[in-house]
């Protein structure tokens, strides 16, 4: 993470409920906000109204659609949501431009960030267009049934994860059930063998 400028702190935070609708698809961006606190998730719908994460921001992290909206004059192409309590820095877009002009700590800070966000974005959508469904959705619990006996998560929002239907999330959890990997709670999955999501 890096260091957030000093001159950041000169501008007004903001306090969002866990919930709260960041921005909408299509909205102009007019803002450049800084997370101090919490985490807000960004993600892109498809027509039919599927969901994929797209990547979260986490405190002194920027958001790379935000930077890139404000820097090239154009509106969203995804939506955010705040996952828990957050709080922000919002520098309008004015004293954003005028800052990246004339502050060369909050221009290293913006681009900086930019690239690390730009390449994680890159990693993921490679991730999801050329590994199987199988392979992201054991990692997927392998990752996150670390330090803890069960996941609470849905089908669905394994499907917003990884990126699948959620038809075809719940065949690869049932399949995986009845191998001995995992036992399959309402609203809940517990890793029983994570050796088995290994392999």
């Amino acid at each position: 993470m890096n260091k957030i400028p000093c001159v950041v702190n000169e501008y007004d935070t903001v306090h969002l409920n866990a919930r709260h609708k960041v921005f909408d698809q299509g909205q102009i961006c007019s803002n450049y906000i800084v997370v101090t606190s919490g985490m807000v998730k960004v993600y892109t719908r498809s027509n039919e109204g599927k969901e994929l994460v797209l990547y979260r921001i986490q405190p002194g992290e920027i958001c790379v659609l935000t930077t890139s909206c404000l820097m090239g004059y154009s509106h969203y192409p995804a939506e955010a949501i705040t996952e828990t309590e957050v709080t922000a820095k919002v520098i309008p877009r004015s004293d954003f431009e005028t800052l990246v002009a004339r502050s060369p700590d909050f221009r290293r800070f913006v681009f900086e960030n930019f690239s690390h966000r730009l390449v994680d974005l890159m990693s993921q959508l490679e991730f999801i267009a050329l590994e199987s469904v199988g392979y992201r959705l054991n990692q997927y619990l392998l990752k996150h049934s670390k330090g803890q006996e069960r996941i609470r998560v849905t089908h669905q929002e394994i499907s917003t994860e990884i990126g699948s239907a959620r038809e075809v999330v719940s065949r690869h959890l049932k399949a995986l059930e009845k191998q001995d990997a995992i036992k399959i709670h309402r609203g809940a999955i517990e890793v029983v063998n994570a050796q088995v999501l290994q392999n």
